[in-house]
């Protein structure tokens, strides 16, 4: 059976299954809410099923000093499907959560969110247990259809989003604090992790809301995180390409051996008032050499600042702590029966990676991004941005790259 045959066999299977046990007959209502959702008139089942596609286009650029470290550039365009996803999810006897996601970008079919989850547990919270986000990086937590830019800052490139593991989460004081908790096992895109056992993380996350005011549509969000990370292999390495996916890697520590553990620390604020909004994020790894008197310990950074606004006047929507933020939702479509223009946004962001410590030489990179974002309507968005990158002592770049996604 193929990958394809097989996921639409799954599919198909949860949904006669879930919804065909009720022990009592339940109508179901069934609607679009920026995706398809079957409901019970009770609510204690749900299902929601939908996909995503992402189709990025961009053009490369570097100077004689990369083309010579380097070489040149095999072409100076390029596209792909950055994102090609179906999912599914849903609510089983109203405190039961299940997703089911799979990713068919590059030809190959991978597991993104693949969860069942216990809500409202007493003196616990919220518990789910699989292959999932850890609580690490606001960036990261926040969906790829919601993001800001077409890529995520360097922050991104020193542990990985999703692992097999247990997550235990909660919100305090009317939801304005929340604290996350996770132990998990290094796994590869399938969710195996006997084959690609990389030792295992502890990850933790608490943030809080220090403004909130939705008449005055404000915010702050504050946030810190760690993980403490225990390689099987012992090995560690970072690399980075501008903040465009189709680009070539500048900087890159290689593999550095006898690692006996990574600790990452990031701290993250975000300040929303109406159409204004300004994100930044600094993540430091500490990496501990067991066989290296002389070198014990090896420190890398990252860190990124960005700014945003809405010309029509929409503000960004926070979702929550785990899940950062939601979807736009202009204030009249482009075209059809509203007639409008969409909502538009312009956002400006520079980032930093240091990968260069003692005797690693990575690098260090530099990365100014502008954006431009249409948001036809709230499930359809077109993507402009133009990175300009920096790779100290070695040369320049930039890539003028745009998007195309719709999601449901």
């Amino acid at each position: 059976m193929t990958h394809k045959g097989l996921l639409f066999g799954v599919l198909f299977f949860v949904i006669t299954t879930v919804f065909s046990q009720n022990e009592k007959p339940n109508p179901f209502s069934f609607k679009w809410d920026n995706g398809f959702k079957l409901e019970s008139q009770d609510k204690q089942f749900s299902l929601k099923f939908g996909g995503r596609i992402m189709v990025d286009h961009a053009y490369f650029f570097q100077n004689d000093e990369l083309n010579n470290t380097y070489g040149p550039l095999l072409s100076k365009s390029g596209t792909e499907f950055r994102r090609a996803r179906l999912f599914m999810s849903g609510t089983v006897y109203s405190n039961v959560q299940f997703k089911l996601q799979f990713d068919f970008a590059g030809g190959n079919v991978a597991f993104k969110d693949m969860y069942i989850g216990l809500e409202e547990i007493p003196a616990v919270g919220n518990i789910r247990i699989g292959h999932i986000k850890e609580p690490f990086r606001l960036d990261a937590l926040t969906s790829s259809k919601y993001i800001t830019f077409m890529e995520r800052a360097f922050n991104i490139d020193f542990s990985q989003e999703r692992n097999n593991g247990i997550l235990v989460f909660n919100d305090f004081l009317g939801k304005r604090l929340s604290a996350q908790a996770g132990a998990f096992r290094m796994a590869d895109n399938t969710g195996n992790d006997i084959l690609a056992d990389d030792g295992y993380a502890l990850t933790g996350r608490i943030t809080g809301l220090a403004i909130q005011n939705p008449e005055k549509r404000q915010l702050l969000h504050l946030g810190l995180g760690y993980s403490y990370r225990k390689p099987e292999s012992k090995t560690y390495s970072v690399s980075s390409r501008p903040e465009a996916h189709l680009e070539l890697k500048y900087i890159n520590t290689e593999t550095i051996e006898n690692v006996d553990n990574i600790n990452l620390a990031n701290f993250e604020a975000v300040f929303v008032s109406g159409p204004f909004s300004i994100q930044g994020e600094y993540l430091s790894a500490t990496l501990k050499n067991t066989a290296n008197a002389t070198f014990e310990k090896y420190n890398f950074k990252s860190y990124y600042g960005q700014l945003s606004y809405y010309i029509t006047g929409e503000s960004k929507k926070y979702k929550g702590s785990y899940e950062g933020f939601d979807r736009v939702k202009p204030k009249k479509n482009f075209g059809g029966k509203d007639k409008g223009a969409g909502a538009w946004e312009v956002a400006l962001r520079y980032s930093n990676s240091d990968l260069t410590n003692k005797d690693v030489l990575g690098g260090q990179q530099s990365d100014i991004t502008l954006g431009l974002n249409w948001y036809l309507n709230p499930v359809t968005r077109i993507m402009i941005n133009h990175v300009w990158a920096n790779i100290e002592d070695k040369g320049n770049a930039s890539v003028l790259q745009g998007r195309l996604q719709i999601d449901f």
